[in-house]
């Protein structure tokens, strides 16, 4: 994971084949956070990129911002529980036992 903006706007867009604009309403609506130089000019990361992929990909399956900005959401929280289950299991803790299956 690589979340230091080193990507202009202009590069980020063309990498991710979306317009300069799009990706300006994607930070006002808060489903990405790049980095700003002092002057203000937004750098995109890798991590950026990679989410806006995700981001273009949902709206392909035809989900709106709001939906995708819930999909966003419970994906950064499923990594961040499964993050914390790897160190809790490589510290030999007790509470990172495989889940429970729902019947």
């Amino acid at each position: 994971m690589s979340t230091v903006g080193v990507y202009a706007i202009s590069v980020a867009a063309a990498m991710v084949s979306m317009e300069i604009q799009n990706l300006r309403v994607y930070e006002r609506r808060g489903l990405l956070t790049p980095d700003r130089t002092d002057g203000g000019t937004r750098l995109y990361s890798p991590d950026d990129v990679d989410r806006l992929g995700r981001i273009r990909d949902l709206l392909a399956e035809g989900l709106n911002l709001v939906g995708i900005a819930r999909v966003l959401e419970l994906e950064d929280e499923v990594s961040d529980l499964k993050a914390r289950l790897e160190v809790s299991a490589t510290q030999g803790g007790s509470s990172a036992r495989a889940p429970r299956s729902r019947s």
